[in-house]
C-alpha cells in the first residue's frame, strides 16, 4: 500500500477486512470529508475547537459504499456501530431506549458536498411505547415527550417505511382543527397521545407492519435508510443539477439528541455568520422557541430573526455570537450553523461553509481580503463565472409602475417573470413547453425539486432564509422570496389570493423580486445590470454613485487579470460587437465569420457567385463583393487596433445562402400552372438540386467550397491584406490573423495558403507596406486533430472549433440532438451536461490536448486558441488551461466570465503544483 492512501479507508479491489467504518466526532476533523461526509468532519472540528457538541459517532462514506454495492451493510459495521454506541451510552450514563431516563439519538445524513434536505434524518430514535413514559418523567413534562414521539414516528415512518408523508400531515392537521388551533405548539398532552394512535395505525395500514418498539432495531434501519436516500431519485437529480460525482457516497451521523422542543426556554436555530443573500456582516439567521430543528428548514412554522434571541435568552444569544465568531475565524469564510437550545443550554449541531448568493460571494471574498483572513490567490477561488454571469442579468426596473402585491423575505435574488403554477409536476410540464414559470408553495420540500430546477423563481407563502426553498435555490442561483406572510397560497384550488382579495389564477403572471422580497401581478420591465453597466465603462469604481458590488467585482476581475496566463478573446463579426468585446476586456478578436458579412443585402452577389455558369459571372460577383468585404475590415481593425483580429474565411453550408427548395418548387409549379414566365426560377431550381446535400454541415463548406469556387478564398485574403494595408497608411496597426475552416488534411491548407501567400505579396508590393499577416486553421475535424503534426507544417496557428469538433467526434447534430434526445441522455445520467455547454474532456477533449501537443512538436511558436463556445464555459476554461492553450475565444457577453475563471485555473493550477 502506498503511503498516500489511508489505511482506513478500503481501496479499490481490498477486502473491507480491517478497514475502520464508524468514527468517534472526537477522532476526525474538518479534512476528512471524504470519509466521514461534510457534517461528520464539522462535527468533529467542532468538539475539537471545544466547542459543546452532543456526542455521537460517525459510519463513513466506505461503509454506504459498501451497503450500495452488495446490498448489505459491511461485517464488521454492526459490531463497531455497538462498541461506539456502548462508549456513548457510559458517556451519556444512559442507554438507548431504556424505560425510565432512555438516551435518544439522531441518524442524520452527510455527504462530502452539502445536498440540503435531499436525504434523510430520523429524529429521536430510541423512543417506544415503554420509554416515552420514562422522558416524560425524566422531563416533567409530558407534553414534550408525547411530541417528541409523534415526531419520531412521522419521521420514521416516511423516510424508513416509506409511507406518505401527507398521511401523517393531513392527521396532524385534523388535530388541529379538532383542537381549534393553527400551529402544532397549542396541541396538549392528551392530543399528542391520540396522535401517536393515529399514527401508528397509519404505519401499520400502511408498512404493513408494526412501528419497531426495539431502539436497536430502529436505529439500525433509520442507518440503512439514510444509505438508501443517496439513491433517491431527487438526490439524484440534485446531484447532477450541481454536478456532484454520484460515486462518493453518504456519512451517517449518529448523535445524543438534544431537545429544542422543551418549552419557552428551548428552541432551535439556524445561523450565519453574514448575511447569505447579501454578504453583509451582522446577526443572520432564523430562531424558533419549542421546537425541533427540521422545523426551521422546513418552513412549516414561521420563525423569528436572529436578533430576538438576544431577547428571549441573551445568555445563549451571546454565546451563539462568540462561538460564531470563532468559527468563521477558523473556516475563514461564511458558516452556516445549526444550533438548538435545551434549558438554556446551547448545543451546536451542525456548521459548514455556507451557501451564498452571487452578489454576497463576490462582497464576502473582498471582505475577507480587507480582514487578512484570506490573500487575493484564496479570494479567487471563493467565486466562479456561473455567479459572475448571474450577477450581469436584469434587473427589475423599479420606477416602472405595477402592483404590488406582497413581500416577503428576499431569500435568493434575481428578477424572476413567469406564469403561476402550484406544484412541481406543472412546473416542469409548462417549462418543457417553453413556457416561463414560478414556482409557488407554501413551503417548498425535497420532492419539489424538479418544478424547482425548471421554474425561473420560486415564491412561498411561509419560511425564512434558512428554509429548504431558500438553500436550495439560493444554491442552484435561482430567484427565491420566501414567508410572503398576506399571500394565501392554496395548492389544492390552484391559486393564491393576495390583500385586498384579488386572485391570482394558475396561468396568471406573476413577477418576483428576490432582492427585496417584492411580488408583483403581471411582468415587471428590465433595466440592465450595474455588473454589465461597469463592464461597458458607464459605471466606474471608486465614485461616490458606485454600486458596492461592483466595487467587489472590479477588485476580483483585477485580482484574476493580474493571475490568470490565457488570454480571452471575442467572437465578433462586425465593428458594434468588437468595440463592445473591447469594453469587456477582449484582448482580440478569436473569430470573425465572415459568413455573417454576406446576409441581407448582400446575400444575393453571394448566390450569384455560386450560380455562376461562366468564370465571367463569377470574376464579376467577387468583383463586387471585394470592396464590401475590404470596407468591413477596414472597420474591424480599426475597433481592434494594435489587437490581433482572427478573420475565418468562408464558412457556411451552402444551403444557408441559397434558396429554400421547397419553396422555390412551389412557386415553379405555380408559374407552369399559370403558364407564366419562370425560366429564372427554373434555372435556379435546376442549380438549388444540383447543389442540394442531405447533410450539409458535412458537405461543401469551408476549405472545399474555397477550393471548388475559384476565387472566393483570394477575394477575402485580399480583402483584408488590402484593410490591414489601408489601416497601416492611417498610422493604425492592424494584427490580421487569416483562418482557414474545416481543413483535414495538409494538402487542402497547402493548397489555399499558397494561393494566399501569392495575393498577399501582391498587396504588400503594390501599397509598400509590411503586413505580416499570419495564417492558420481551425482544427475542427477528428481528421485534423489527429494529423495535426503534418498540419502544423503550414499553419501558424491553430484554433479548435470545438462545436463542430463536438458535432463530428459524437456524430451528432446538434440542431436537432438537443431537442430529440438530450433531455433524456441527462435525466438517465449518460451527459452530466451537454457536451455542447461543457468540453468533453474525455472524448473531444483528448483530441484537443493530443493535436496541441503534435503541433507544437512539429512548430514550438506555435499560437493556439479555441473558438468554440466552450470558449465561454467556466470548466471548461480550465481544461484549456490545463492542455496549454494561449487564448480562448467567446461571445462579448461571456469575456468577464472567461477573464474570471482563467484567473482562477492559473491560481488552482499554482496551488496544486505546490501540493
Amino acid at each position: 500500500m502506498s503511503e498516500n492512501k489511508d489505511p482506513h479507508v478500503a481501496q479499490p479491489g481490498q477486502s473491507v477486512e480491517g478497514v475502520k467504518f464508524v468514527y468517534d466526532f472526537t477522532e476526525g476533523n474538518k479534512d476528512l470529508k471524504d470519509l466521514l461526509g461534510g457534517k461528520g468532519a464539522n462535527l468533529a472540528e467542532m468538539t475539537n475547537l471545544g466547542l459543546p457538541v452532543p456526542p455521537g459517532f460517525t459510519i463513513t462514506t466506505e461503509a454506504c459504499k459498501v451497503y450500495l454495492e452488495s446490498g448489505e451493510e459491511p461485517a464488521a459495521l454492526r459490531d463497531e456501530v455497538s462498541a461506539h454506541l456502548d462508549a456513548l451510552e457510559a458517556r451519556m450514563g444512559k442507554k438507548l431506549g431504556q424505560a425510565d431516563d432512555p438516551l435518544l439519538v439522531s441518524v442524520r445524513s452527510g455527504a462530502k458536498f452539502s445536498m440540503p434536505g435531499m436525504m434523510d434524518t430520523v429524529l429521536n430514535i430510541g423512543l417506544s411505547d415503554k420509554s416515552v413514559q420514562g422522558l416524560a418523567k425524566q422531563a416533567g413534562d409530558e407534553r414534550f415527550a408525547w411530541d417528541s414521539y409523534r415526531r419520531l414516528i412521522q419521521m420514521f415512518g416516511k423516510t424508513v417505511l416509506g409511507v406518505d408523508g401527507e398521511l401523517f400531515e393531513d392527521a396532524l392537521e385534523a388535530a388541529k382543527a379538532a383542537k381549534k388551533v393553527t400551529v402544532d405548539t397549542e396541541l396538549e398532552a392528551a392530543d399528542l397521545k391520540k396522535l401517536v394512535t393515529k399514527f401508528k395505525k397509519i404505519v401499520k395500514t400502511e408498512a404493513g407492519r408494526d412501528f419497531p418498539q426495539d431502539p436497536r432495531e430502529q436505529m439500525d434501519l433509520a442507518i440503512h435508510a439514510v444509505f438508501d436516500s443517496w439513491n433517491t431519485d431527487r438526490a439524484k437529480l440534485y446531484r447532477r443539477q450541481e454536478r456532484i460525482p454520484h460515486d462518493l457516497g453518504t456519512a451517517v451521523n449518529v448523535c445524543s439528541m438534544v431537545f429544542g422542543n422543551l418549552g419557552p426556554d428551548s428552541g432551535t436555530g439556524v445561523a450565519f455568520t453574514r448575511d447569505p443573500a447579501s454578504g453583509h456582516q451582522g446577526v443572520y439567521g432564523d430562531y424558533l422557541q419549542n421546537a425541533q430543528g427540521e422545523d426551521v428548514v422546513a418552513g412549516i412554522r414561521n420563525t423569528v430573526p436572529l436578533a430576538e434571541l438576544e431577547r428571549i435568552d441573551k445568555k445563549s444569544y451571546d454565546q451563539l455570537m462568540q462561538i460564531m465568531q470563532t468559527l468563521e475565524n477558523h473556516y475563514k469564510d461564511l458558516c452556516d450553523i445549526e444550533f438548538t437550545i435545551e434549558r438554556g443550554v446551547l448545543w451546536m449541531l451542525q456548521t459548514r461553509v455556507g451557501k451564498r448568493t452571487a452578489g454576497a460571494a463576490f462582497r464576502i471574498a473582498t471582505q475577507l481580503v480587507d480582514q487578512g483572513l484570506i490573500d487575493e490567490a484564496e479570494a479567487l477561488t471563493r467565486v466562479n463565472g456561473a455567479q459572475l454571469a448571474q450577477l450581469m442579468f436584469p434587473r427589475f426596473d423599479e420606477s416602472a409602475k405595477v402592483a404590488t402585491v406582497g413581500r416577503g423575505i428576499a431569500a435568493s435574488p434575481g428578477a424572476a417573470v413567469g406564469k403561476a403554477v402550484f406544484d412541481s409536476y406543472t412546473a416542469v410540464k409548462w417549462s418543457r413547453s417553453g413556457e416561463k414559470v414560478i414556482l409557488i408553495r407554501r413551503e417548498t420540500n425535497p420532492d419539489d425539486l424538479d418544478g424547482m430546477i425548471a421554474a425561473e423563481g420560486i415564491l412561498t407563502s411561509r419560511g425564512g432564509k434558512t428554509s429548504h426553498a431558500a438553500v436550495v435555490a439560493r444554491g442552484m442561483g435561482k430567484t427565491c422570496v420566501c414567508g410572503a406572510e398576506e399571500l394565501e397560497v392554496d395548492t389544492k384550488r390552484r391559486r393564491m389570493t393576495v390583500p385586498g382579495g384579488h386572485v391570482v389564477e394558475e396561468g396568471d403572471v406573476v413577477s418576483i423580486d428576490g432582492s427585496s422580497g417584492k411580488v408583483y401581478l403581471g411582468e415587471v420591465p428590465v433595466v440592465p445590470s450595474p455588473v454589465v453597466e461597469y463592464f461597458e465603462g458607464r459605471m466606474h469604481p471608486g465614485a461616490d454613485d458606485a454600486d458596492e458590488l461592483v466595487e467587489a467585482v472590479h477588485r476580483m476581475m483585477a485580482f484574476a487579470d493580474r493571475k490568470r496566463r490565457l488570454r480571452v478573446r471575442a467572437n465578433a463579426d462586425n465593428a458594434e460587437d468588437a468595440l463592445r468585446a473591447r469594453r469587456f476586456g477582449a484582448q482580440g478578436i478569436g473569430l470573425c465569420r465572415t459568413e455573417h458579412m454576406f446576409l441581407g443585402d448582400r446575400r444575393e452577389l453571394v448566390e450569384r457567385l455560386i450560380l455562376a455558369d461562366t468564370d465571367a459571372e463569377r470574376e464579376e460577383s467577387l468583383k463586387q463583393l471585394l470592396p464590401l468585404q475590404k470596407q468591413d475590415f477596414v472597420q474591424l481593425f480599426e475597433s481592434m487596433d494594435g489587437l490581433p483580429v482572427t478573420v475565418r474565411l468562408l464558412d457556411p453550408p451552402l444551403h444557408e445562402f441559397l434558396p429554400d427548395i421547397t419553396e422555390l418548387s412551389v412557386r415553379v409549379a405555380l408559374a407552369e400552372s399559370r403558364q407564366e414566365p419562370h425560366e429564372n426560377e427554373l434555372r435556379l431550381l435546376q442549380a438549388v438540386h444540383r447543389l442540394h446535400e442531405q447533410n450539409p454541415m458535412l458537405g461543401l463548406r469551408g476549405v472545399r467550397l474555397g477550393l471548388v469556387i475559384p476565387g472566393l478564398f483570394t477575394m477575402q485574403v485580399r480583402a483584408i491584406a488590402e484593410a490591414a494595408a489601408e489601416r497601416k497608411a492611417a498610422k493604425g496597426d492592424p494584427r490580421a490573423e487569416i483562418m482557414i475552416p474545416l481543413v483535414g488534411t495538409v494538402q487542402e491548407l497547402e493548397i489555399v495558403r499558397e494561393e494566399a501567400d501569392q495575393v498577399i505579396a501582391e498587396v504588400e508590393a503594390a501599397s509598400g507596406a509590411q503586413l505580416k499577416l499570419s495564417i492558420g486553421t481551425m482544427i475542427e475535424l477528428p481528421r485534423a486533430a489527429l494529423t495535426a503534426g503534418q498540419i502544423a507544417e503550414a499553419a501558424e496557428f491553430f484554433s479548435f472549433g470545438t462545436n463542430d469538433l463536438t458535432q463530428t467526434v459524437w456524430g451528432f447534430s446538434r440542431d436537432d440532438v438537443e431537442a430529440s434526445f438530450f433531455t433524456a441522455y441527462l435525466e438517465k445520467g449518460i451527459f452530466g451536461v451537454s457536451p455542447f455547454e461543457t468540453i468533453d474532456k474525455d472524448g473531444v477533449g483528448s483530441l484537443v490536448k493530443l493535436a496541441a501537443k503534435a503541433g507544437r512538436e512539429t512548430r514550438p511558436d506555435l499560437k493556439l486558441g479555441v473558438c468554440g463556445e466552450h470558449g465561454g464555459d467556466p470548466e471548461s476554461v480550465h481544461f484549456f488551461h490545463e492542455v496549454g492553450l494561449d487564448y480562448v475565444s467567446c461571445s462579448p457577453f461571456r469575456i468577464p466570465v472567461a477573464r474570471l475563471e482563467a484567473g482562477r485555473a492559473a491560481v488552482q493550477s499554482q496551488g496544486s503544483d505546490h501540493r
